[in-house]
């Protein structure tokens, strides 16, 4: 390795170890300008290009919250915005020592000749945006995978779960030429009526797919972070496995395949309430040591309390942020399996 990849590799690991420093996850604030739609319709607000903007300089600018908080996933729009004193979002973090990151695929769409699975486009021009982007001061980025399970047509097909990997290393090997760690995500989607094992099955499969494609593709393992579905029932099952379960399932599964030179695990929430996606990482973490840190990157999990609260009321902000701090809390305490229902039950005062 000459002098100037070795140099790369050290700032890629750096970043990935701070992503992950002990107490600490990553806020995921990269909604689409679709769901972030959604999300403030939810509560009565239109979604225009400040509202979003006011929204996410809410949760960017909340005093304390970089005691939990290494980094936070922005959305194209959001990482090109400032603050009201115009001080742009990503200088603002890094004057908090956050992290600024970005959402750089272009969604997940039909994969063709298989009805009901999708593989996520955005590789066009990647390199390119890679490079702009590390220019408005990105260091990691994101890039979504999905897998649907639906046991009666067979799904997820072998292709689908080849597919998606060999997009998340090409990905994942494009960002680390640019200097930018890559968060590789494989969602397996919890919407079904599948139980537990079956989520644990098509989790195995779906990791060992992966790493598979990154080996091939060269990608440096020290150099990126897993963020990972946990191993649970879908929606509609019958059964829903309760939390120690879960917990169990979940480490069993990246015990066999992450290899231990992943710094860290950034969980994503997938639907699961605010609450219980911060107890499964509490007994997560309580049965280590583990080989690789444990956290979270959670958007949703950890934002929903503060727009509840704020609903456009300028006049709400404050409580807003103190609802936020409260969440970015109870996970930093996970972090060290030190979550409790009590710790849950306090308010920022």
């Amino acid at each position: 390795m000459n002098a100037e990849l070795a140099s790369k590799l050290d700032q890629l690991k750096r970043v990935a170890r701070e992503l992950v420093a002990p107490g600490k996850g990553i806020l995921a604030a990269d909604e689409s300008t679709g769901t972030i739609k959604k999300r403030l319709d939810s509560v009565g607000v239109e979604s225009t290009e400040e509202t979003r903007r006011r929204y996410r300089e809410i949760l960017l600018t909340t005093s304390g919250a970089e005691e939990f908080i290494s980094g936070v996933i922005l959305f194209d729009e959001t990482l090109r915005q400032s603050t009201r004193d115009g001080v742009p979002f990503s200088q603002h973090l890094k004057s908090q020592g956050v992290i600024p990151g970005i959402k750089v695929d272009a969604g997940a769409k039909p994969l063709a000749g298989h009805p009901g699975e999708k593989v996520t486009e955005g590789l066009d021009g990647l390199r390119d945006r890679l490079s702009e982007y590390a220019d408005l001061g990105a260091q990691f980025a994101k890039w979504r995978g999905v897998i649907t399970i639906d046991a009666a047509k067979g799904l997820p097909s072998d292709y689908c779960l080849t597919a998606n990997a060999h997009a998340l290393a090409r990905y994942a090997a494009l960002c680390q030429e640019a200097g930018i760690v890559p968060i590789v995500e494989p969602e397996v989607l919890m919407d079904s009526d599948n139980s537990i094992e079956v989520c644990e099955d098509v989790t195995n499969r779906t990791l060992n797919t992966v790493f598979q494609a990154l080996f091939e593709h060269g990608v440096a393992l020290e150099g990126i972070l897993l963020k990972p579905n946990m191993v649970i029932a879908g929606k509609q099952a019958k059964r829903q496995a309760g939390p120690q379960e879960v917990a169990e399932a979940t480490v069993r599964c990246l015990n066999r395949h992450v290899p231990a030179a992943v710094p860290g695990i950034v969980f994503l929430s997938g639907g699961q309430s605010d609450e219980l996606a911060t107890e499964h990482l509490n007994l997560m973490n309580r049965m280590g040591p583990h080989p690789w840190e444990l956290s979270f990157s959670y958007g949703r999990a950890l934002q929903a309390p503060a727009l509840k609260t704020w609903a456009g009321d300028e006049g709400k902000a404050e409580a807003a942020q103190r609802a936020f701090y409260h969440r970015a809390r109870c996970n930093g305490a996970a972090r060290h399996g030190e979550w409790s229902a009590e710790l849950e039950k306090e308010r920022a005062a």
